[in-house]
Parts: structure tokens; sequence; C-alpha cells
């Protein structure tokens, strides 16, 4: 049986429709199929790859890691170099009322354990998001992702969960002194790449702090200079109290994680301690890439880089048949008139060697979100070429 027909009849398929490309191997911007295809990966493995494939300094780490140990023990337990040296390295990156960090394994892994700390620090039970958020596919996360078409087969979830729209204020009464948390991302992601408004969000801050409920940052999508900051909330001047991260946290290796204060991390120690673990949340492996990621992008003018793709990307995609081109830095979305000719841009690109891909929670937007490391030359080529296609596919 050759691979194809292995993955149709033995993987576990989420659509009637996968892209079914065979991976040879990737490198820097690009993706290499088996047919000797080379595809430019303009969605970053979905915000995933900013530091591009393979990028030198991750495999390094990782293989150093590698030959001196796996798994060792639980986590929390034994102290592992990778995990509290990437740690430290994190934290001082951050706020001092984000000093500690919960590693885990996913996005969704760290907003269930988001949502459970939230609870365990207040003593209450009540949630509040937004309506097109998403914050992963697990019970918990799912329970607070805005979108009845995604909630509908697994009803009931979690109980208490109220939503509320991104961006208007005439409802933030409802966080209330029975609230938990709030939870966000600051720009919507699989919702439609949708910007929180600054004073939106600032009236958000302000309601939690009235109300002495935990406002919890969802930037699984938007860290790590996706946006051309290290995380979105420093272009807000608004302070989460949980921070939620993954995607680009590891260069390609698995690894999430929440981040919040001492204080409220102390919750978790009793009442009954262990009462949030896991196996291997904070692998090693995973830390050892997490670490020369960071290291990588503190080193180099990443900020900058994702600026320059943002204006570069408005600058060329001007056309009376694109809706809209919104988003900040690396994460941009290109809105079209409706669902057919977006399906259709997406598959001629894939067809011109060009990866693309749209949102969930939205049939006509095509998600732009390149590697950090992509050069200028490749940059201009590809959104020209995207720009053709457009033009083509709407005459």
């Amino acid at each position: 049986m050759n691979l194809s027909d292995s993955f149709y009849e033995h993987i576990a398929q989420t659509s009637d429709a996968p892209m079914g490309l065979e991976i040879d191997r990737a490198e820097g911007p690009f993706i290499y199929t088996t047919d000797g295809n080379r595809f430019v990966d303009f969605i970053s493995g979905i915000a995933v790859s900013s530091l591009g494939h393979r990028h030198p300094a991750v495999i390094e780490a990782i293989k150093q890691q590698v030959d001196r140990h796996l798994h060792v023990m639980v986590y929390g337990e034994f102290i592992q170099r990778p995990q509290a040296q990437y740690a430290e390295l994190l934290t001082t990156q951050l706020p001092a009322s984000l000093d500690r960090v919960y590693f885990v394994n996913s996005g969704t892994e760290a907003v269930e354990g988001a949502l459970k700390l939230a609870k365990k620090h207040t003593g209450r039970h009540k949630l509040v998001s937004f309506h097109n958020s998403y914050h992963g596919d697990t019970h918990g996360s799912l329970s607070v992702t805005g979108r009845a078409v995604y909630q509908n087969p697994y009803k009931p979830l979690l109980p208490n969960v109220h939503f509320l729209h991104f961006n208007e204020t005439q409802k933030l009464d409802s966080i209330d002194d029975e609230t938990a948390a709030v939870i966000l991302e600051p720009i919507q992601g699989e919702g439609g790449i949708i910007p929180a408004q600054p004073d939106w969000l600032k009236k958000v801050r302000a309601r939690c702090n009235e109300v002495g409920a935990l406002l919890i940052f969802d930037e699984i999508q938007t860290g790590f200079f996706r946006t051309g900051s290290l995380f979105a909330f420093q272009q807000y001047g608004v302070v989460p109290d949980i921070l939620c991260l993954a995607k680009a946290m590891a260069g390609g290796m698995p690894m999430g994680a929440f981040v919040s204060s001492s204080e409220i991390f102390e919750s978790f120690k009793y009442n009954p301690p262990l009462n949030h673990v896991t196996t291997f949340g904070g692998h090693p492996v995973s830390c050892a890439g997490a670490y020369a990621t960071l290291s990588e992008l503190l080193e180099g003018n990443f900020a900058e880089k994702a600026h320059v793709i943002e204006q570069r990307t408005k600058a060329v995609l001007q056309d009376e048949n694109i809706v809209e081109i919104r988003g900040r830095g690396a994460m941009l979305g290109m809105q079209l008139k409706n669902e057919s000719i977006t399906r259709n841009v997406v598959e001629a690109c894939l067809k011109k060697g060009i990866l693309l891909g749209w949102t969930l929670h939205s049939e006509t937007l095509i998600r732009l979100a390149p590697p950090l490391i992509i050069g200028e030359e490749l940059l201009n080529e590809t959104l020209l070429a995207i720009l053709d296609i457009v033009r083509k596919n709407m005459s």
C-alpha cells in the first residue's frame, strides 16, 4: 500500500476534501512534495513556522537535547534544564505580573489550563467570551469558542458561558462579580482577522478590574512577532491576567503554555495538590526548540519584518475586486466578494505553487501569514502572483 492509500484509509479525516499534498521535505519558506513540486508556504503551517521550516538554530537545539534525554518524569517534578531556561527567557520578556509559566502540548490545552486556573483562583464559574472567537476544539475551549456550528454536535458543553459581540461596549456589564474570566483574542484569527479596537479593549480590562474577573488573552496565533510585536497585547497597552501561547512557540515542535502571576498560580498547589497535571507538557525537546526559537526572534529584526510584510502586502494587493486587506503585521486576511471566488483563488494559487487557506469562521477571507524570514524578492513575487490570480478569477 502506498502512502496516499494509507493516508486516506487509515488516518482519521476531518473533511471530505483534504489538501492531500504528499510531503517530502520542508526548508525555509518552502514545502517540497514527493512529485517534485515546490510550494511557498504563505500560511506558515497556520502561524506556526514563523522562522520558516527547519531553522538551523532550532534543529541544532533539538538534536543536542535528543542526545541528552527525552521524557523523564511528569510535569513539575524534576528540574530540567530546557524547561527552566526557557521559562526564564520567556518571562523576562513579559510584564512583572506575568512571571510564571505552565507548559502544555498545544493551544487548546493552554486555554483549558487558563480556564481552570481562573475558576480555581476566583472561586467563580461564569465565563465570558465573544462571538466568532476560536479557542480550540477540546470541550472546555470549544465551550468558549463563539461559533454554534462547531459547538452544536457536542452539547452540552460547559455551563454558564456567555457570549458578547467583539468590539461592542453595550453589554460589558454582563461581566459581573460572578465572572471568573473573560477570554478573548486581541486579533480574532479564525473569525476573519478582526483586530480589537484599542479603546474597547481598555474598557474590557477596566470592567474586569472593577468586578474582580480575570482577563485571559488567547495569543496562540498572534504571538511571537506575528503582528509586529512579540505579543499583540504590547501594542494595546493592556496586560492580561493570563496569557495563552502556542503555534510559533517552538519552531515547529508541539508546545503551548499559559502564563500568569505567581499569586494566581498558587491556587494550583492546594485543594487538592496536583489539581492540574500533564505527562508530556514542557517536553524537553520542545522546550529546547522553543528556547532556540525565541532567542532567534529576539536577536533578529522581526518586528520590523512583520511591518514590512504588512506594508508590502497592502500596497500590492490592491484591486477593485479585493474588498479589503486587514490585520496587523504578518497576520493578514484578504477579503473577497464571495465563497466561490475565494475557493477558486485558493485552488488556483495551489496549482501555481502558493499555499494559502481560509479561516474557519469566514468563507470569503483568505489567510495571508507568510513566515517572518521570507525574503523581499520572494514576498513580492508571491504577492504579484496572487494578485494576478485574483484578477483572473474575478473576470
